[in-house]
Parts: structure tokens; sequence; C-alpha cells
């Protein structure tokens, strides 16, 4: 991704919420910059990377992020972190024990929030984490908002030394806006300086940081009390009045344009006394909040008459489509009629790319019987789905590992002869899958893993990782050995395979091997993924529509260069009806990996004649 030009003093840009965080970062003098890649949160570092003025990295997960960025805090620079929502979850554990060091340098740590489940497997809200960890929120609605509140976040992080959570959600992050943008004024670290009692967080120590850490939340409220982020516009029509944050705040905005609204720029804490005198001038107070009821509960706690998920839902994007008729049945106003019906859009099932990697591991898995596969996040999550349906479980990052131990320890008798198969990544391995390895291994563990290499976090866009042999501006790094790394954990050599996907009956034959061997195997596959540079393209291939029988096993491999063309059901001669489908492959699409011709009995599958016109197909 290119760099955000450096331009003169109050030039106006289009950026998207992503890059006018990454642009205030620059801007505000940040030093260090960590993350790992994560849908909607990504493209913030990517920009990022293209200052030379920082230092940036993908880290091998959160939590390690989190980690360089409050190290590089503690030395007095300012520094920076971002992740989705549910990295967060991994990195909680160094930011419960931050809220009581506090740090020296400006540290920001920018969460995005999936609301809607565009590309995760929840729908968290990362409000929760400024009221756990007693530390300020900052919501932006627009990329201005963005832009302006990381620089304001890092000011008052060193005003307070305070970590400050930027919160995020796709909407914000991915849409573009006009934002006026300035330059960067740089900040020289102070330094780190020794003091044990407040960076060593002993019981002891810890202890006695606890009751700064609650005369600060004193600070703090009386901050987002006087906060000018924590905006009134009063509206004309008094009958209701919203208090709303982030783009729920835009959502109110457009639906209900006469109504007054208290818009949240720093929601955490809630700054209760300015809600009172704002709901003192409507007759009815409204919480507009994506997605859980947090400053709705706070506010009913302290006395403020208020209404919100009594009336509107608990996931999802609060669209006009949504506030509308849930105001109009408060008001006692007909529902506008049409307005809630959803847009009919042409479905498009999510699956993998023409000659994926995976694909030929996913035919094979489907192919064999009496197995439970324990699957993970990634591209290879898509296993799940058609024509495939091999995978069984997917619950967070790395826990293919720990799921599956756990699925051989806790087998009854139902499951005694089945066999226990675990699918996970390179990059998500690295992540967090090597620990469960070494407990699997350690405890005795009765699984066969399939680790997918692809050299590239393919699911947010082919980013680098320890397994790419590349940093983060594409330059040569050491590249971990996934054979040396497995074997150091404990699995025996002779029960590693590395293999190359494509190659269906290899592949075939060792994973049916493997799973009869009662402890744990891990089979390595080791090609690139298709969207990246290391990927070589091979001629493509085409369908002698002659020679086709509608077998059907090419459109079992899951490619979606294949297309059927026709379909016809016959009667076998025992008497069973089968479905035939005929197909013709996308010859501009495809890329010669060979999936779909090893399974063609036939042999109708050839290399395409490049030297005839290109036939038009009509869908």
């Amino acid at each position: 991704m290119a760099a955000v030009s450096p331009a003169p003093a109050t030039s106006r840009l289009l950026l998207s919420g992503n890059e006018a965080v990454a642009r205030a970062v620059w801007e505000a003098g940040c030093r260090v910059a960590a993350a790992y890649p994560g849908t909607p949160s990504t493209e913030m570092l990517e920009v990022i990377s293209t200052y030379p003025d920082i230092y940036s990295e993908w880290s091998v997960n959160e939590k390690v992020s989190l980690e360089v960025a409050i190290g590089a805090a503690f030395a007095g620079s300012r520094s920076f972190c971002c992740m989705k929502h549910v990295g967060m979850n991994v990195a909680s554990d160094a930011l419960m024990t931050l809220t009581l060091t506090g740090v020296a340098g400006g540290l920001v740590i920018a969460i995005a929030d999936d609301v809607g489940l565009s590309s995760s497997q929840n729908e968290q809200d990362s409000r929760y984490w400024g009221r756990f960890a007693h530390l300020p929120v900052f919501e932006p609605s627009d990329s201005q908002e963005a832009y302006e509140m990381t620089k304001a976040g890092f000011d008052f992080s060193e005003k307070f030394q305070v970590p400050v959570i930027l919160r995020m959600t796709t909407r914000i992050n991915h849409v573009k806006g006009l934002v006026t943008v300035g330059e960067r004024v740089a900040h020289a670290a102070a330094g780190f300086k020794k003091e044990p009692a407040r960076w060593v967080m002993t019981p002891a120590g810890a202890g006695k940081r606890i009751p700064l850490m609650f005369e600060r939340d004193k600070v703090l409220r009386a901050e987002a009390e006087a906060s000018p982020l924590n905006i009134i516009d009063n509206g004309r029509d008094k009958r209701v009045g919203f208090v709303a944050s982030g783009p729920a705040w835009m959502h109110v905005r457009e639906t209900f344009p006469d109504a007054p609204v208290l818009k949240l720029g720093f929601s955490c804490p809630v700054p209760i006394e300015k809600i009172r005198a704002f709901a003192a001038t409507v007759d009815k107070l409204v919480v507009v909040e994506e997605v859980e009821p947090l400053v709705e509960t706070e506010l009913k706690a302290a006395g403020i008459e208020c209404l919100g998920k009594e009336i509107l839902p608990r996931q999802g994007e609060l669209a006009p489509n949504v506030l509308k008729p849930a105001i109009a049945k408060l008001l006692g106003e007909p529902v506008p009629e049409g307005i809630t019906a959803p847009a009919q859009v042409f479905p498009r099932p999510p699956t993998m790319c023409v000659a994926c990697p995976h694909l030929g591991v996913y035919y094979t898995l489907a192919q064999i019987k009496n197995i439970t596969i324990s699957g993970d996040i990634g591209c290879y999550t898509l296993g799940a789905g058609h024509p495939w349906n091999a995978l069984d479980t997917t619950i967070s990052m790395g826990a293919s590992m720990g799921i599956a131990l756990g699925l051989d320890k806790g087998r009854g008798e139902t499951d005694k002869d089945k066999r226990i198969v675990a699918v996970i990544g390179d990059s998500t391995f690295l992540h967090m899958g090597m620990q469960g390895l070494l407990d699997m291994v350690y405890n005795g563990g009765n699984v066969t893993v399939l680790l997918l290499d692809n050299r590239a976090v393919g699911m947010t866009g082919g980013q680098s990782n320890p397994g790419t042999g590349r940093d983060i501006h594409g330059q040569e790094a050491p590249r971990v050995d996934f054979a040396k790394l497995v074997e150091s954990l404990g699995v025996k050599k002779e029960r590693i395979h590395v293999l190359d996907p494509y190659q269906l009956p290899v592949l075939f034959k060792t994973i049916r091997d493997e799973i009869k061997i009662p402890e744990v195997s891990v089979i390595i596959t080791d090609q690139p993924c298709v969207l990246i540079d290391d990927y070589k393209k091979q001629k493509p291939y085409e369908v002698i529509d002659d020679k086709c029988t509608g077998c059907g096993n090419c459109v079992d491999v899951g490619c979606p260069a294949i297309h059927v063309t026709r379909r016809e059901k016959v009667i076998k001669p025992s008497g069973k009806e089968v479905e035939l489908q005929f197909v013709r492959i996308e010859t501009t699409a495809c890329t010669g990996c060979t999936l779909c011709v090893q399974p063609c009995a036939p042999e109708a599958i050839v290399h395409a004649d490049l030297t005839k016109p290109m036939r038009l197909v009509r869908h």
C-alpha cells in the first residue's frame, strides 16, 4: 500500500479511517508501531510502514505487538499498537497490568470492532476494555475524527501517563472521507528511567499502584465531563433525544436530522452529569450504541431515565433501516413501509481462490471417512463450506491444537475409533498454535496436524510473518523452518512430512497413513498463496466436451474456475438416481495447478490451446 505522501499544512486528502489514523500517528511524532494483521485494522500498520520516520513491525501476535509498544512507551517514546477486536483478547494480559504502571511516552491502542461480523467469529464490544482496564476510550465517527482523536490521544496519554484506547469499527476503518492534515512534529524519546516500584509489577508493587489507578479514574471522569470531544447538537424536535458514539452517531444524524443528539467522542468514563443535563431538555432519551448496552446501563444506574436495547437490537449496525421503525413505534407513529426489508443482492458464498493450495487438502479430507477435523482461523476456515464440508470446529486463533487434544482425550464409546485431525495455517501456528502443539506432544495426544504453509497471512491480504522470509518492508528476514520447529517441540522426526498439496495421491496416502498412527504427527503442505509473488502460474487447462462424462470429480475439488454448465439426472443399473455435472474451465482464471486433472477419470481435462479465439460464455 502506498504511503500518504507528506503534504503542506492544512492539505485535504481522501482517506479511509485506517489511513487517517496512520497519518495522525506519523504527524504525532510516533517512533514505534506494531501490530498483527486482522481485518478491519490491517491497513493502519500497512500505511504506517511506508513512513521511514517510524519503526514498524508485524509482530507474531497481538500480545507481542502491544508489549513492543509498551516497551517503547516506557522508554519515553510515542508508540502505537493496533488490532481487531479479538486481538485484544490475546493482548489483554499485558493490558491489564499496563493500567497499573501507566506509561511515560504517549501510547495509543487502536482496536477495530467488526460490527456486523464482516470477517470475524464474534461481535464483541471493545468499549468494555475501557471499563475493565480503567482506561480512557475515544470513539471517532468518521475519518477526520479518527485523525484528530489519534493525535489528541497521544497528547492525552502523555499528560495523564495513561494509554488511550481508540475504538474503531469496520464502518470507520474502511469508509473514506476528506481529511484536513498537517505536518509531522517530532518528539524526542525521554529515555527509560529506572523506577522498579512502578515498572516491576510484583504483588507488593501492584498493590500500591491500585489506589493510584482509582485516583486517576476521578481525574479521567472530570476530563470526560469537560471534554470538547463530547458535543451536544440541539435539534428542534424535542420528542426524542439521542446519546450516540462512533458510526451510530452518523446513523442517528442521517435518520433524525432535527433531533437533539449528544455525541460521545470521549466515551469512557461516561460523562454522566453532561448526559443528565442533556436528558432534561428532551421528552425521551434513547441511547444508540453498537453493540452492547454499556452507556445505557451506566445511565440507568445513575438514575437517568432512558431507553436503549429495549427497542434496538443487540447485534449488527444500527443503520437508518433499523432506527426508523424502532423510533416510530416508540412515538406511536406508523412504521415506514418497506424500510425493514433487506436489500436483495445476488448470493455470493465465500470460497477459496482459483488454485489455492488448500483446495487439495480439503478435497482429500472430504474423501476420508470417520475423522473429526478441528479447524482454525484463516483462509482455510472456508473448508467448512461447500463442496468440502471438511471442518468440524473453529473457535479462535490457534485453538485447533488444544481442541483437537480435547477431542482426543474426551472421546467416548461412540468416538473411540474416530481419527482426530487438526488444520492450522503457518501464520496462525506461529501466532498461537505452537503452544498447543507442544501441549499435545507433552500430554501424549493422538492427533494428526495439517500445517498449511502458504507463506502469507492470506486472509488479511498476504502480509508477511516469520515463516515468509520477509519483513513488513519486503526486506529479507530469517525464515522459520517449520519441520525443524515442530521437531523441536517434540514431534518425532519420522512423524513429520513436508509435501506438495497439489500432489493428490501423495497427500491422500500420507494423511491416510498418519491418522492410523496413535501419536502426534505433522504434515506440512508447502506451496505459496496464489495471490503472492512467490506463486508461479502454469499453462491453463480446458475441458474437452465430448470426453466429459459428468462425473463431477473435478467439481468436488472446489476450484471457482470450474463452472457447471449442465446437469442431468440418470438412473444407474442399480436403480439409484445420480446427477451428472458437465463442466467447463474458465481458462483465463486457471493457473494450471492440475488439481482438477488428477481426479478426472475420462481424461477430459487437457492443456488449453491458447492459439484459438477465446469463447464467450453467457452465464
